[in-house]
């Protein structure tokens, strides 16, 4: 887990859609692909495992698009 940086924090939040009042006020944490792997062997909640699970599917295909990323 990290802290991302401003600049990441502006990239992210030009991605999505904020609240009008302002939503985060501090930089957030994040989770690298080997953070949320690890977070397995702690998870035993159905429903987190199948989150934790698609988590990683979409690190997985990330992982691939920027593989074959030709730019």
């Amino acid at each position: 887990m990290f802290q991302l940086s401003e600049e990441e924090r502006q990239n992210l939040k030009s991605q999505n859609v904020t609240s009008r009042w302002g939503g985060r006020r501090t930089l957030p944490f994040v989770f690298t692909e080997h953070g949320v792997a690890m977070l397995s062997s702690v998870l035993n909640n159905t429903r987190a495992i199948q989150v934790n699970i698609s988590i990683i599917r979409t690190f997985v295909r990330i992982r691939e698009w920027a593989l074959n990323y030709s730019e």
